[in-house]
């Protein structure tokens, strides 16, 4: 059987132009729940509507970075009405833990931390892989944003686990948004 010739002047352009294609961004969840190892409490984004929301995406457990990031939050939160704060990491409930005892804190406060178990979260919100820590191949250090409905308002993605967000950068955002006026919907 003879098949007819294909001419590369125009399978180039379809190839192409299948190649330049972006690929679609991966649809952030409109609601979800993770559970803390401390108390075995649920936090539920759907529960948490008409505050705003902080998920800060924090790397394994060894991190100075995120214990410093994360005590500067907790000591700072009652700046913030209305905001609720959600640490996330992808370690074990156990690792967790020990965490939380080198955290500092004081007795009693616990911090508001929940498992990410394979960083499904992460990965559901877009943030980037492939940062090499302690031997492993996380995501990176992350803070996004959730306005009081649940979408995504604001993000910030670290380069490396000493690049975060501040707070005093944060307050500031959320003061502007507050203060913006309503955005009309569509037609």
């Amino acid at each position: 059987m003879k098949f007819p010739a294909v001419r590369p002047i125009l399978v180039l352009p379809l190839l192409a132009a299948s190649l330049l294609r972006p690929c679609a961004a991966p649809e952030p969840p409109t609601d979800f729940s993770v559970q803390s190892p401390v108390d075995q409490s649920v936090f539920r984004l759907s529960d948490a509507r008409g505050q705003f929301v902080v998920l800060h995406f924090l790397l394994k457990t060894e991190c100075p970075y995120c214990l410093r990031h994360t005590r500067e939050y907790l000591r700072r939160a009652a700046e913030l009405p209305q905001v609720q704060q959600v640490f996330l990491k992808p370690d074990s409930d156990q690792e967790i833990l020990k965490w939380i005892q080198s955290a500092g804190t004081e007795p009693g406060k616990t911090p508001p931390i929940y498992r990410d178990p394979d960083a499904r979260l992460a990965e559901a919100y877009g943030i980037p892989g492939g940062y090499s820590f302690h031997g492993e191949k996380v995501h990176y250090p992350a803070l996004i944003l959730l306005d009081t409905k649940g979408g995504e308002v604001f993000r910030h993605v670290g380069k490396d686990n000493s690049d975060r967000y501040g707070f005093d950068a944060l307050a500031a955002r959320i003061a502007a948004l507050k203060a913006a006026p309503p955005r009309k919907p569509a037609p």
